[in-house]
């Protein structure tokens, strides 16, 4: 989704793109109410499997079938498929939401221990950017092969099943896999306003917040124009599996690089120089020219993994350090509180990140392929210069951003060590102990 569904919107379904990033942007508003409340509602129940893992067994077939069906074209004017593609995607982001806010909210109830947790949340992200580099790299064979037979939409169809099954079957095996250790100090049911000023009402928590929707917004955006550019500044579709390679292959590689490195440097330390490496390379993509090596664009891909995999990594090993804060403020212990509000962050960020695209896009003139054209169309100077400027300069702007929130956020290994000391002192003098 993040690399083609855009790019699927408007150059398969023949949407403008200020249209697609519309139905985009709709959608993540309904986000505002339901990522929050299923955290809320996974705090509240309790079943024999636990709090979390029921979510995932089932909520996976529904979220299997919605990704299947948004990327199909229907037979429809163009009104009805923005009708459908409004309606699918809020299916879709509703499937997607019972099943992920649990599964998040997983990490704090299986360790307590500072680097274990970064770890726990390396090996995730693994998994996560595997099985991406996985589509990253196979579905644009996969839809090639199909299309050169057929026709493209019927490759889309065809790889979104493949898709669907893929990313339904794991949440089933995380379901017989997992248990959940840690119950809650206290717990009480908390309605939406009140829980939104709760959470935001943490200072850490607001830090790491913005810390990751900063990261988020451009891992987003730049996933999506990847494409773009590569499609029609470099003039080399061909070669879009071998730079996603590139960039979630060295990811991959980082992040375990990174899980080590952060138990000398701190989390702080690892975000501050991944990130200035990628700030570095997305200046460089913007001075690459059509006519240099494919070579250029690839070692620059690599580079850029250093920055995505920190991205991917720290912001989530900091919540849980977050939570732990609070639980020792209040009492109380709201993992799916805090990450109902974080994923609905995280959905923002790619939200913001396809609109904004959509709609600079339009604005800087993208023309909209004919039906039944296949090969990249001349595109205007201004849409050229648009896609560059946002996986350049923008990308990077935004990056130092994030970083300025990194060195000002207030928890240290240190300072979450003593409050770690401090939760077990008040567990043993607990009369419930």
């Amino acid at each position: 989704m993040s690399f083609f569904l855009l790019y699927f919107f408007t150059d398969v379904a023949r949407l403008s793109p200020a249209v697609a990033g519309t139905i985009l942007l709709v959608t993540k508003i309904w986000d505002a109410v339901n990522d929050p409340i299923v955290g809320l509602l996974s705090d509240r129940i309790h079943t024999r499997w636990g709090r979390r893992r029921p979510w995932l067994l089932f909520g996976a077939v529904p979220f299997g079938v919605a990704f299947f069906l948004l990327f199909q074209v229907p037979p429809l004017g163009e009104t009805g498929k923005v009708v459908y593609y409004l309606v699918v995607s809020l299916a879709m982001d509703t499937a997607f939401t019972v099943v992920n806010v649990p599964y998040t909210a997983l990490t704090p109830e299986l360790s307590r221990d500072y680097d274990e947790r970064t770890s726990l949340n390396a090996y995730r992200f693994a998994f996560s950017i595997t099985s991406g580099l996985l589509a990253a790299v196979l579905h644009p064979i996969i839809v090639n092969t199909v299309a050169a037979s057929t026709s493209l939409q019927t490759g889309y169809a065809i790889a979104a099943l493949i898709w669907a099954v893929m990313c339904t079957v794991p949440f089933f095996i995380a379901f017989a896999g997992t248990r959940e250790q840690h119950t809650p100090a206290e717990e009480a049911p908390m309605p939406f306003l009140p829980g939104l000023r709760y959470v935001f009402a943490n200072r850490a928590f607001r830090y790491v917040t913005g810390i990751y929707l900063l990261s988020w917004l451009v891992v987003q955006t730049v996933s999506t124009l990847i494409v773009y550019y590569m499609t029609y500044w470099m003039r080399q579709p061909e070669a879009i599996s071998l730079v996603l390679l590139a960039v979630q292959g060295s990811a991959l590689i980082w992040l375990f690089i990174w899980s080590a490195v952060s138990r000398r440097l701190g989390k702080k330390g690892v975000y501050l120089i991944g990130m200035t490496a990628w700030v570095v390379v997305s200046l460089l993509l913007f001075a690459v020219q059509p006519d240099w090596p494919l070579s250029v664009v690839i070692a620059l891909a690599a580079l850029a993994g250093i920055g995505v995999s920190v991205a991917y990594l720290v912001p989530w090993a900091m919540l849980p350090d977050v939570i732990e804060l609070d639980e020792l403020q209040t009492g109380r212990r709201r993992e799916g509180t805090f990450y109902g509000f974080f994923v609905l962050l995280q959905k923002l960020g790619l939200a913001a990140g396809l609109f904004l695209v959509g709609q600079v896009l339009e604005l800087a003139g993208y023309r909209t392929p004919p039906p039944n054209v296949t090969i990249p169309i001349e595109q205007p100077e201004s849409a050229l210069l648009a896609i560059r400027l946002m996986i350049g300069p923008a990308a990077a702007l935004v990056l130092i951003l994030g970083m300025l929130l990194v060195s000002r956020f207030p928890i240290t290994k240190f300072t979450h060590e003593q409050t770690l000391r401090r939760l077990a002192q008040h567990t043993a003098s607990s009369p419930q102990t």
